[in-house]
């Protein structure tokens, strides 16, 4: 599907050989993945990434995709007030227009209001829309630039005049119900802001603080994470991850706290043991569990997906570990008999935790996904099960944060499973990260604690 996805968008970038706008490729990203609502990012990649833009048009292009999907309920809001077509009945082309022009008029100060307004409208000219469309789009945004100091925010912009969260309404309902009005506020208003970086340094090769010092050097600001040893936050937006200093060298990866941390629960690891990353993904778990593990152990890796493959492949590459694992493309079980100390099992899941970093999850999913992600993680932990030895570590991860795929999972694990039993995380973290263990000894994050939402769970195999 993945690859199916990027050869469709290929074929049509070389059908139309009209020279594109980072503004028009934004508006016409946004409504590809309007029309399928799958992931976002290979949308992204083969319609951005590959355009003959320079590195602030691409910049700009994407954080316009990124921008509209944090924000759409609130453009929308915005926009309604000046339309008199109903937003429900426009063309997918004409709404995404009007949101990337109002997004930049209400977010990107940056942009001067008349390069908003008419680069916006040249990308429905270039479209070849009909007069009035392109005239009806450039009345809405330039009334919106006259009106925009009387505008209300995202407080106050709503139906009676609540506050606008930029989620559904079925999973705003449901943090409600978990979280409380005011908790589920702020996460969905931390979800609705550009992100921080988070690094973890390569522990073979370097460190935070002396990180922390070469950035410095080069102008940019960093500090110490708050939860995992490792970890570094940059302070402000530093331009791309590779042009970072020590990126090439592998002196760092990229990786929020949480999962720094629910990778940690594997531990302690045994000098002469054998471990699996069960769902390897881009390899952030990977390359911490190769710096963690003895150099008498041995690690696994194992991913299905070709090109989330060759991604993991090259960031071992780049970190220098890539003699430290042997890994595997295809599915948990797979390949070879081998019985292992421990497994970690990184399940796949809706995401819900990481929405901050991955805004069109928001708008992705429905309710029904939560039992269909249930059950394959209750497979894949199964089949993890079975590769264990007696008294070895099995820890189950998500980065979701709904009941679904996480307590009930371990649940309905347990349940079939009887030679298990929890092993209370915060035994196995840091100091500081106790306060994200839970009284059933789960690690549980939101990000409200500054945070990606992550589910974690340390499960020990009976030794008889």
């Amino acid at each position: 599907m993945e690859k199916f996805a990027r050869n469709r968008l290929n074929d049509d970038m070389s059908e139309k050989k009209i020279s594109r706008t980072p503004r028009h490729l934004a508006v016409l990203c946004l409504v590809n993945w309007d029309r399928e609502r799958q992931a976002v990012q290979p949308h992204i990649e083969a319609m951005i990434y590959r355009a003959p833009f320079a590195a602030g048009d691409r910049h700009l292009a994407v954080m316009m995709v990124q921008g509209v999907l944090r924000q759409m309920q609130y453009l929308d809001a915005i926009i309604s007030r000046f339309a008199r077509h109903p937003l429900a009945k426009m063309k997918p082309l004409t709404l995404m227009a009007l949101r990337v022009g109002a997004y930049q008029l209400l977010f990107l100060d940056r942009v001067p209001d008349s390069a908003a307004v008419n680069e916006t409208v040249k990308v429905l000219q270039a479209e070849r829309q009909p007069k009035w469309i392109v005239s009806f789009a450039n009345a809405i945004l330039r009334n919106i630039s006259r009106q925009k100091e009387e505008l209300p925010g995202l407080d106050t912009a709503g139906k009676n005049g609540r506050a606008v969260l930029n989620h559904p309404a079925w999973l705003v309902k449901r943090w409600q119900q978990r979280y409380g009005v005011e908790k589920t506020g702020e996460i969905c208003r931390l979800n609705n802001q550009e992100p921080f970086l988070a690094l973890r340094a390569n522990t073979l090769s370097s460190d935070a603080q002396s990180l922390i010092r070469l950035f410095s050097e080069a102008g940019v600001k960093a500090h110490e994470g708050r939860y995992a040893t490792d970890a570094l936050i940059l302070d402000s937006q530093a331009g791309p991850v590779a042009g970072l200093p020590g990126y090439d060298r592998g002196f760092f990866h990229v990786q929020d706290e949480a999962a720094q941390l629910v990778t940690k629960l594997l531990g302690p690891f045994e000098d002469r043991g054998l471990y699996l990353d069960a769902c390897a993904g881009l390899g952030g778990k990977t390359c911490q569990l190769a710096q963690l593990v003895p150099a008498g152990a041995q690690l696994f890796a194992v991913e299905p997906s070709r090109h989330r493959f060759q991604l993991l492949q090259e960031n071992l590459q780049r970190l220098g570990l890539e003699k430290r694992v042997g890994i595997f493309q295809g599915r948990v079980g797979e390949k070879g008999t081998d019985k292992f100390h421990g497994i970690l099992v990184d399940a796949p899941c809706s995401g819900t935790g990481v929405i901050r970093r991955h805004p069109d999850i928001r708008w992705n999913r429905r309710p029904r996904d939560l039992r269909m992600y249930q059950r394959q993680q209750v497979e894949i932990l199964r089949q993890a099960a079975n590769l264990l030895l007696p008294g070895g570590i099995l820890v189950y991860a998500t980065c979701s944060m709904e009941p679904e795929e996480n307590e009930q999972v371990i649940e309905i694990f347990l349940s079939g499973n009887r030679e298990f039993s929890v092993s209370n995380a915060r035994h196995f973290l840091p100091g500081a990260a106790a306060e994200l263990v839970n009284s059933a000894g789960f690690f549980s994050s939101t990000p409200a604690q500054g945070l990606d939402g992550f589910f974690g769970v340390r499960l020990v195999r009976a030794s008889g």
